[in-house]
């Protein structure tokens, strides 16, 4: 493929409010945590958002006509799943989108299963919503993680359990769920009567050899009350511009959810992230192809480095999204202590594995979603700052 766009330029982004940059006061601070990509997004993008900017009026605004259109365009060309306009509502981004979905289905006090380790949100938004936690937890073995289907069927029966949270492609061990396993999960909590809500943001970050599997594919042929959530924004980095959609073939359960909605005053999109979105989904795909084979190479990169500087540390192979989950069990460190030595020694930043549950205990994660030269920099550091421990 002819590239056709500069993922080696650097972008200066510290003093731009930025909270990748700009949340450590250090400047000398390289932050390598949070789902931020440090490119510019695509071409296509930044033009419509000209347009849509030079108009000059920023009034209130209908969802565009194509915001439909194109998001069933880009499941059947990426996914190979045919949906329909009616099983499509417009969200406000993802994380309001997963809240408001809580809300609307669980009651306070009755459980929802996540499977840690897992992204670090889906616990905030149960603690805020006041619901039962009950942790699935994946089944880590010869450097590759499964879900633990005994578990989560015993889970499920429980009257009290009334929603899976779903996290696919995972985040942050980077699995992508395969036919089967989508499939098991449609039938135990079809069973059990169990919502699953699938977040799917990185559906699109799938390296090669592996193939991104919409829930909603697998739920049409269960008895099941599903939603799978999308968002262009980690594909596209737009994290800034949150925009979410919502697919359910349950059209009565996406009318109790735009109640919600509704009530949240968050029914209507911001109409500058919908544009966006629109130029993404229809225009796109030529620089997500390139950043794929982008991101691809950084693994390889830091996969050929550690092996040489940090043997004693695990990379568990991603199969999906930028970051990168490290095992490094073998410091007999706690994570906690791995990531204060690496902020404060070598002014590397980044994730501890507990924030994603006591089953990340001894792993960091890493945001390889940068520049080549900004990634061998971070790795330096990362290095001189484990091998006190090795």
């Amino acid at each position: 493929m002819k590239k056709n766009h500069n993922f080696d330029e650097i972008i200066l982004r510290r003093g731009t409010n930025s909270v990748k940059w700009d949340l450590a006061k250090d400047p000398h601070v390289l932050p390598m945590w949070v789902a931020d990509m440090d490119f510019k997004t695509a071409p296509e993008i930044i033009g419509a958002l000209l347009d849509k900017v030079s108009q000059g009026i920023f009034g209130y605004s209908l969802i565009p006509s194509e915001f439909h259109s194109v998001i069933i365009d880009w499941y059947k060309e990426n996914f190979y799943f045919d949906i329909k306009e009616e099983w499509i509502l417009p969200g406000p981004g993802m994380i309001p989108t997963l809240s408001a979905i809580l809300r609307t289905f669980v009651k306070r006090g009755e459980r929802v299963i996540i499977q840690p380790p897992v992204y670090n949100h889906f616990y905030d938004l149960l603690e805020k919503c006041e619901l039962e936690i009950a942790e699935n937890n994946l089944i880590y073995e010869n450097g590759i993680y499964n879900i633990n289907f005994e578990d989560l069927e015993q889970m499920a029966s429980d009257p009290k359990t009334k929603l899976l949270l779903l996290c696919n492609p995972h985040n942050p061990v980077g699995r992508v769920w395969q036919r089967n396993d989508l499939e098991t999960i449609a039938k135990i909590c079809s069973k059990h009567r169990v919502i699953v809500v699938s977040d799917e943001i990185h559906a699109d970050l799938v390296f090669p050899g592996h193939t991104h599997l919409p829930f909603a594919s697998i739920a049409k042929d269960e008895e099941l009350t599903a939603f799978t959530c999308g968002s262009p924004c980690k594909t596209f980095n737009l994290s800034g511009l949150p925009i979410s959609y919502i697919i359910s073939e349950n059209r009565e359960a996406l009318n109790e959810l735009l109640k919600t909605f509704e009530i949240q005053e968050t029914s209507y999109p911001n109409p500058i992230a919908a544009e966006a979105l629109i130029a993404a989904y229809k225009n796109g795909k030529e620089w997500m192809a390139e950043l794929k084979i982008y991101l691809y190479e950084n693994y390889r990169y830091l996969l050929h480095f550690i092996a040489e500087h940090l043997p004693k540390i695990k990379v568990i192979p991603p199969e999906a999204t930028y970051l990168v989950w490290l095992d490094c069990q073998a410091l007999n460190r706690t994570s906690e202590e791995l990531c204060r030595t690496l902020l404060e020694e070598e002014k590397l930043w980044v994730n501890a594995g507990t924030m994603y549950g006591a089953a990340g205990s001894g792993f960091i994660r890493i945001n390889m979603a940068c520049p080549r030269e900004v990634l061998s920099e971070g790795l330096r550091r990362l290095a001189s700052g484990l091998r006190k421990f090795t």
